[in-house]
């Protein structure tokens, strides 16, 4: 996080009388006004620009192939293939949205603006979900109304429902975003490390999920599995995953009720930046 136009986003005076709308608005000015969240939502803009490069050379591919062939062809939703991509750029500005803060120096700033600790963690945890869960869910939006733009009403593989059917799970799975973007502030605040912090989301979107189908034995692949941020979302809408993706990071388990799946993802929450929350109260900026 760039530490240029930060003092100015970090208001001073009124100290521990700033009431907590105060600090999250505050929080909301300085998010938007460092160039590392411009950068990140950037990166998440061109999923949707790769989406339409995939989509269209797929679809080329298809509208050559003979019946037989497209018969045996087998796709996945293009939500649930770049689901993990949005849960870890947006992760990594959870990430920054606090290691930038002590790279700079910048957080003993804040804290002078606001000495009462709990409140300035929870002030910026509640800005970031929302950026978050906006920007997470108008991406995944875009990147399945421009796949089935691309697609038009071709009979193609992980593209039978319409985008209203999908809003339900698109919904879900940008609260899942927002989720894995509090991890990475979690992360971050207990790392201090924005490589360290940056790394353990990749292993939590991307690795653990691999790893958990393709080395633990049955049923406790599919069992960790169904606890991933990338599963949650299908079973918190209720939506049944492709049987075909079956291994690696974009595999779907489902076994979960919704209830269940919405505690899995308050679960996350709750111990990264509660965890976080202890750290930062008890340790020097």
């Amino acid at each position: 996080m760039s530490g240029e136009g930060l003092t100015q986003a970090v208001p001073a005076g009124e100290g521990a009388g700033r009431s907590a709308a105060d600090v999250v608005a505050s929080e909301w000015i300085k998010l938007r006004s460092v160039r590392s969240t411009s950068y990140v939502l950037g990166a998440a803009a061109l999923i949707v620009v790769l989406t339409a490069l995939l989509t269209w050379q797929a679809v080329s591919a298809w509208d050559g192939l003979p019946a037989a062939t497209r018969a045996r062809w087998k796709g996945i939703a293009v939500e649930e293939y770049f689901l993990p991509f949005v849960q870890l750029v947006i992760g990594v500005l959870g990430v920054i949205a606090i290691t930038g803060e002590y790279s700079s120096g910048m957080i003993r700033t804040s804290l002078v603006a606001v000495p009462r600790r709990g409140r300035l963690l929870v002030g910026k945890a509640v800005a970031l979900a929302a950026v978050s869960l906006v920007a997470g869910t108008a991406v995944l939006f875009a990147v399945v109304a421009v796949e089935a733009w691309i697609v038009g009403d071709r009979a193609f593989p992980g593209h039978p429902v319409s985008l209203a059917a999908k809003a339900p799970l698109l919904v879900c799975m940008g609260l899942s975003v927002m989720v894995v973007a509090l991890v990475g502030f979690g992360l971050g605040t207990l790392t201090r490390s924005t490589a360290a912090a940056i790394v353990a989301v990749a292993g939590l979107t991307f690795v653990l999920p691999a790893l958990a189908l393709g080395v633990l034995p049955e049923p406790w692949g599919v069992r960790v599995a169904m606890f991933m941020p990338a599963n949650l979302p299908d079973q918190l809408a209720g939506w049944t995953p492709d049987e075909d993706i079956t291994q690696g990071p974009f595999a779907r388990s489902a076994g979960l009720p919704p209830l269940a799946a919405l505690a899995a993802l308050a679960a996350y929450v709750v111990v990264f930046v509660g965890t976080a929350a202890l750290r930062f109260s008890r340790s020097d900026a």
